[in-house]
């Protein structure tokens, strides 16, 4: 539980959120908020281990720097241990099908296991799985998915079991004519797309008038009139 200064209050139990949430001043500290936040643009999870292997490793470089051991050897050695990881993690990994869609849904349920909404990940892997494999087509890079093209619409009221996918564009707003007894469903219904202002186009220059006397003040009050009455 975290509360602001304003007295907005956040629950949760990841790790990129709370970080995101805490101001810090040192520059090491603000690498392990990059990392996590990088991490959670990556892969959706494991922002917490990130940081704690992080610092683990930045404590075991502070024990060889105390013993007189060369920052560039236990650089040149972090590489090479890199190196090794990196080896052993492709000779261990099993390749997924993205047509397979319970290996997808699998690997969605323990990623939502960490987070607070854990309870419902049976409701939630299927949309998030959907929804991700609905806009794969469309991306140029099939290793990577723009996250941009799902939007994720709140609503107050209601609880998690109530949330579901719509294959289509969703407004968030609510309707103008509600008071007039206006329609609140409409079916088969077409929809034009603007490429236009329908207002005037506001300048790129800003300019400021300086009024020195009343008189002024009338004469612009006038021509503003005349103005407005040219198109009305």
């Amino acid at each position: 539980m975290i509360q602001h200064g304003e007295g907005d209050v956040i629950i949760t139990n990841d790790g990129a959120t709370i970080l995101k949430q805490m101001e810090v001043l040192h520059p090491t500290a603000k690498m392990l908020v990059d990392l996590s936040k990088s991490q959670d643009i990556e892969c959706g999870d494991g922002t917490t281990t990130v940081v704690v292997l992080a610092g683990a490793l930045l404590q075991c470089s502070l024990q060889l720097l105390d013993k007189g051991i060369h920052p560039t050897q236990i650089s040149e050695s972090f590489n090479l241990a890199l190196e090794f990881a990196l080896k052993v993690l492709n000779e261990i990994s099993i390749p997924i099908d993205l047509k397979d869609r319970d290996v997808l849904l699998n690997a969605t349920v323990t990623s939502l296991a960490s987070k607070v909404v854990s309870y419902n990940s049976e409701k939630l892997a299927p949309i998030a799985v959907d929804s991700v494999l609905s806009i794969l087509p469309l991306q140029i890079n099939d290793q990577d998915v723009d996250l941009r093209d799902i939007k994720i619409v709140k609503k107050l009221g209601g609880t998690i079991d109530d949330s579901m996918l719509y294959d289509g564009v969703v407004f968030s707003s609510a309707r103008t004519n509600i008071n007039k007894g206006g329609p609140s469903t409409v079916k088969s219904s077409k929809i034009g797309l603007i490429q236009f202002c329908l207002t005037a186009p506001k300048t790129d220059l800003d300019s400021n008038v300086v009024v020195n006397d009343f008189q002024a003040m009338d004469r612009i009050l006038n021509e503003e009139k005349k103005i407005n009455n040219k198109y009305v």
